[in-house]
């Protein structure tokens, strides 16, 4: 090679931008995350930077040892699957993903990457993992909930709003964990101890949602319990401007509602456990298999209450709740 072309092709490697420069790297790893939000949605973006953030406390340095493609699903469901798609064809080394609506498309589309998640509730029924204890495939990670919190939500309605007598559970079942069932039968085993009916509804559309909201508040004793799932996560605003305009008390299972204006909310704290499991994540890429890594459960759950919402609902949270809460908003 003539010293004039050598130097053209090593000048022109060297103007090469750093990301795709990082991209030839033999040693650098690939993961690929399916996200449950839309991008511009904060929630998603606290939780993809705690993710990010676990791995450079291990020692990955983005854009260098480690390269890291994200998708927003976004809460639609042909969106979702057409990500995990996309994400399996990129060949990473680990992929990494929340909830059933986001692992049962990236487990279908592949059983030889590693399937790191955080939300699917009940992995073993939707069969995921063969055992917590053994997942025995290339799924493992972190649960969200577990069926009592049903009857944990009832409570906390009833201290809330003593009132109400009949609680509707609302979810799709084509997000929710065991389409619904997960949720449904824990409360109506609780719901006796409280004295409360409960309906269950599922739904599919904005427009189911506002139907079904419009009637509870037809009905004064009316409460509602929003079953975590994405879909229902993707519409949070329009659940509780409904909730609010109709006058039904409602609980929710992650804190970002009760923070965008909603009554309450119970559950564990997402940001820690996205946390943890990028130490799944740095296990698996330095030789560790999932089907050796424990499934393991939330361990910090938090109790949020906002005030102004109860306010505007006729409600007084009683002081025993308020002293129990992680975080009162005024």
């Amino acid at each position: 090679m003539k010293r004039r072309e050598f130097i053209t092709l090593l000048g022109g490697a060297a103007s090469l931008p750093l990301a795709v420069r990082a991209q030839q790297s033999p040693q650098q790893r690939r993961v690929g995350v399916l996200m449950e939000t839309s991008e511009g949605n904060s929630d998603g973006q606290t939780r993809i930077a705690a993710f990010r953030h676990g791995l450079q406390e291990l020692g990955w340095t983005e854009g260098r040892s480690i390269w890291i493609d994200v998708r927003w699903g976004g809460g639609d469901v042909e969106r979702i699957a057409a990500h995990a798609a996309e994400l399996v064809a990129l060949k990473p080394d680990v992929l990494f993903t929340f909830a059933n609506a986001q692992l049962g498309p990236l487990s279908r589309a592949t059983h030889t990457i590693p399937i790191v998640f955080v939300g699917a509730s009940d992995p073993v029924g939707g069969g995921y993992v063969t055992s917590f204890a053994r997942p025995g495939g290339n799924i493992t990670g972190f649960t969200n909930f577990e069926p009592a919190m049903g009857g944990k939500w009832l409570e906390l309605l009833k201290a809330v709003a003593p009132s109400v007598a009949r609680v509707a559970t609302m979810f799709n079942p084509d997000t929710a964990t065991l389409r619904g069932e997960f949720y449904v039968k824990p409360i109506e085993s609780a719901a006796a101890a409280f004295a409360v009916g409960v309906v269950t509804i599922p739904v599919h559309s904005i427009g189911d949602i506002e139907a079904a909201i419009a009637a509870l508040g037809q009905r004064p004793d009316s409460g509602l319990i929003v079953a975590p799932d994405t879909f229902t996560s993707a519409h949070r605003e329009h659940i509780i401007t409904l909730t609010g305009r109709d006058r039904v008390p409602a609980v929710y299972g992650f804190r970002e509602w009760p923070m965008a204006g909603g009554l309450m909310s119970y559950g564990p704290d997402q940001v820690d456990t996205t946390r943890r499991a990028s130490g799944y994540v740095d296990r698996i890429l330095k030789g560790e298999k999932p089907a050796d890594l424990p499934v393991q459960a939330p361990t910090k759950f938090e109790l949020l209450i906002n005030l102004k919402a109860a306010k505007a609902l006729g409600l007084t949270v009683p002081q025993t709740l308020l002293a129990l809460a992680d975080e009162v908003i005024e």
